[in-house]
């Protein structure tokens, strides 16, 4: 049943890793990794949240490659067939919780990353370095219709790059900007480096709290940190996967994205944090970090007009290549349930997701919406995600998969982690989603 959307395959591994880790590089890597490390323990945090990534990485999001692969379609299609391969029904109506969770972020993301073009504008035109960051911020987002311009050209560069295809859009443009985001952060990050005072921001990150080990909310932080970094939400990646050739070992390909999330975080990380020590500033987390914290660095910096572009290009680089994802997953179900061809569907995916959003450019109410989303709709999504492929397809089938394009044999703890650690650790996330404040991811 691979492909029946017509909608092709990636024509190389590295341009399918390539997208899987554009998917899931954006703003948490960003804004929430760095914050977080330094305040659960520096590089105490580091050893639960290498050891979750690890984890979901080669069961969680190699089992979402596996089944949109399998199946040849989204998360839609997906249940349903693993539901049909149990004689019962209900599939679709599940399917549609994870996929609305990525309308869902992609309305509210569009309205940030819209934020970030205009930051890169001002910043190109020097605007951003004369103004008062609080002000700017304020102009662009405290108020209703505050952003419409930016957050427009958001959404019709998306959709841009969609309608070209899996191949011809989402491939060639992560091929140019995931690169980009890396080059760009490291330039950052070397300047930074020689700044009077990073060496505070390393200590932040660097120097081992051994003692946040021994808080169950370290862990707790650690794993969802992990679990939504890679986006494991039960929806985006098995769209990917369903786009990728028989050939490709799923479960390497899911390694190597893993690590290059990883590595982008830290990346984030090193560029960000010593910047905003040097200067004295507060390292917290979100959109004040982002568009008001490091404005005011590179404000104070030399070329800090040249650095500020950068920054904000590369952030513009990772959020358009995250929201990709989002909509070609509604686009494909739009495809495939309305009967749709690909430029209608891209093309009401978009107009729904500006829809909507216009109406929520006013910050507070767009955090709001966010926090319902992220908090309550993606967690139960990616539980269902972990259910469908383990319990209800089950180990066997996905494990067959998994070996098409791989020669060497899964590993015996496979099976174990896969259908009790993996899943259990999938319902704690929304467990602790929904109970501590603000969620986990």
């Amino acid at each position: 049943m691979q492909q029946k959307n017509g909608n092709g395959t990636f024509t190389s591994k590295l341009g399918f890793v390539l997208a899987a880790v554009g998917s899931a590089v954006g703003m948490g890597n960003i804004w929430m990794f760095p914050y977080r490390t330094g305040q659960y323990g520096g590089a105490a945090f580091l050893i639960p949240y290498l050891l979750f990534v690890a984890l979901f990485g080669y069961v969680g999001l190699s089992g979402e490659f596996a089944l949109g692969r399998l199946t040849g379609t989204g998360p839609i299609g997906s249940y349903e067939y693993a539901m049909k391969s149990r004689g019962k029904k209900g599939g679709a109506l599940l399917g549609s919780i994870p996929l609305f969770g990525s309308l869902g972020i992609a309305i509210g993301y569009a309205i940030i990353v819209g934020w970030v073009l205009k930051s890169a504008a001002g910043a190109l035109t020097g605007t951003l370095m004369a103004a008062d960051p609080e002000s700017f911020f304020a102009q662009m987002s405290g108020a209703h219709f505050s952003s419409v311009p930016w957050h427009a050209v958001v959404v019709v560069l998306t959709v841009a790059i969609l309608v070209f295809g899996v191949s011809g859009g989402i491939e060639k443009i992560n091929k140019v900007m995931m690169p980009a985001f890396f080059i760009l952060f490291l330039i950052i990050a070397v300047r930074v480096a020689f700044l009077p005072g990073a060496m505070d921001g390393y200590r932040y990150l660097l120097v081992p709290q051994w003692e946040y080990l021994l808080q169950p909310k370290t862990w707790i932080m650690a794993m969802g940190q992990a679990f939504f970094s890679l986006s494991v939400t039960g929806s985006g990646m098995i769209i990917y996967g369903s786009y990728l050739s028989k050939k490709e070992d799923i479960v390497h390909s899911s390694t190597m994205t893993a690590a290059l999330d990883t590595c982008a975080a830290m990346l984030a990380g090193f560029a960000v944090i010593p910047a905003v020590y040097a200067f004295g500033l507060d390292p917290a987390a979100g959109p004040k970090l982002l568009f008001i914290t490091l404005p005011r660095v590179f404000q104070q910096m030399p070329a800090g007009r040249v650095f500020a572009l950068l920054f904000f290009i590369s952030v513009l680089f990772a959020g358009i290549t995250s929201l990709a994802n989002m909509l070609e997953a509604v686009s494909e179900a739009a495809q495939t349930r309305l009967h749709l061809n690909r430029k209608a569907a891209v093309l009401l995916a978009g107009a729904a997701t500006l829809a909507v959003g216009l109406f929520i450019e006013y910050e507070p109410l767009m955090g709001k919406w966010m926090d319902i989303i992220t908090i309550y709709v993606v967690p139960i999504g990616a539980i269902l995600g972990a259910v469908m492929i383990y319990w209800v397809l089950g180990v066997k089938d996905i494990k067959k998969e998994l070996m098409e394009g791989r020669s060497k044999p899964l590993g015996r703890m496979f099976d174990p982690l896969a259908k009790y650690v993996y899943v259990f650790l999938a319902a704690l996330v929304v467990l602790f989603s929904f109970v501590i404040p603000g969620g986990i991811g």
